[in-house]
């Protein structure tokens, strides 16, 4: 028998004690030492008091503005704002907070930080839930595509422009994708070059489940597999895909939250 959402602990499944990174780092130190570990978000700190927190966002970006990685700092790729929790909050606190705000999540013990919360934390709780949601009205069925021919320049910008973390690479079998995880972990090998045909650098084929697939289901194969996006296939056709932003979405949509509180947080944003 699962657990009530509403009875998860947000410190039982943030992941604790995240590391920060001076501003003032080298930006590529700082990329090869996310790709390394696996970490997809590094927090931004001078002293006490983080600054923000940088992700693959900032580094995408950075290379669709044709900047040299080598010669940049943490600072000049810039950081996300953050929201800050407490350890009182639950599971669906946060995943109110992530969706709501649009932002990341530190949590503080006192004025010590503790904890950070990402949407990868978060599918790992709800799959410890007895409690479930429709993603029906949280998916997008607008796919956006390249071909494994495209460099991966081209793909990596259509990703900064439309705002999305992987892009679908139709001619590949069984459906390839390339990710900002995929961008990371390959910017760093010497090997790489920004114009090699994103098919090179993609995973095929892609991990996919029938679409009507309820969020509890879909978290559990995304955290089973080490993935945050799930195609989803009709008659054998890839119609939409599944992010674990959806399913964070889907849960917070259909179970109010806990705290009331949480209303009135408002994001840290450094000047």
């Amino acid at each position: 028998m699962g657990l009530k959402i509403a009875n998860l602990p947000i410190s039982n499944y943030m992941t604790a004690y995240p590391i920060s990174v001076d501003s003032k780092v080298p930006l590529m130190e700082a990329i090869n030492f996310m790709a390394e570990r696996g970490f997809g978000n590094l927090v931004v700190s001078n002293g006490t008091i983080p600054k923000g927190i940088l992700t693959e966002r900032e580094i995408l970006k950075a290379i669709v503005d044709s900047k040299d990685l080598h010669k940049l700092k943490v600072q000049d790729a810039g950081w996300q704002p953050y929201v800050r929790l407490s350890l009182g909050y639950t599971v669906l606190d946060a995943a109110h907070q992530i969706i709501r705000k649009k932002s990341r999540l530190l949590v503080f013990d006192g004025d010590k930080l503790v904890g950070i919360v990402t949407v990868s934390d978060l599918l790992r709780a709800f799959r410890k839930t007895r409690n479930d949601a429709s993603l029906d009205n949280v998916l997008s069925t607008k796919i956006e595509k390249c071909k494994s021919s495209d460099s991966v320049f081209d793909a990596v910008k259509k990703m900064h422009e439309k705002r999305i973390g992987s892009i679908i690479i139709e001619d590949m079998k069984g459906y390839g994708i390339f990710t900002e995880r995929d961008l990371l972990t390959h910017v760093t090998s010497n090997e790489f070059n920004i114009h090699d045909p994103v098919g090179k650098h993609s995973s095929s084929p892609m991990i996919v489940a029938n679409v009507g697939i309820k969020a509890h289901e879909a978290a559990s194969i995304m955290a089973s597999k080490n993935i945050k996006r799930l195609g989803l296939v009709k008659d054998g056709l890839l119609v939409s895909i599944a992010t674990a932003r959806d399913i964070v979405d889907a849960y917070q949509n259909a179970y109010p939250v806990t705290n009331t509180y949480l209303e009135d947080l408002s994001e840290y944003i450094s000047g």
